[in-house]
């Protein structure tokens, strides 16, 4: 399923002690446009019923089922994009097209739809 570095879930339970998501949890969702790329989102919400709920690295997590083929192995990631400019990435997980790529140092800010997506609220 999904992982959550130590920097995102840092940051995810910073967020969560904000008064206007008090009792919500973080909803995690993933869903395939027509052309094949997969589009990430997360925000705070309330359970719904037949949410999948999850404990990522300390922190609570909601995906609904429609969700769940796309997040298997996806990473989500808290990074510096530049500078003063920090953000949630989701990281798909290693795929077949990217063994002719270095090991040492995969490539992770691709720009044709296999590189980290950055999150949407």
């Amino acid at each position: 399923m999904i992982k959550i570095t130590d920097a995102a879930a840092e940051q995810i339970r910073a967020v969560a002690n904000n008064p206007d998501v008090f009792g919500m949890i973080l909803r995690v969702a993933a869903y395939q446009e027509d052309d094949g790329s997969v589009n990430y989102a997360m925000g705070f919400d309330h359970e719904r019923e037949a949410d999948e709920q999850l404990i990522c690295n300390k922190v609570e997590i909601l995906i609904a089922s429609s969700s769940t083929p796309y997040l298997q192995g996806v990473t989500l990631d808290f990074v510096e994009m530049g500078p003063d400019d920090m953000r949630f990435i989701f990281i798909p997980p290693f795929s077949a097209e990217d063994e002719g790529e270095s090991e040492s140092e995969p490539d992770a800010g691709k720009e044709s739809g296999t590189g980290p997506e950055t999150a949407t609220e």
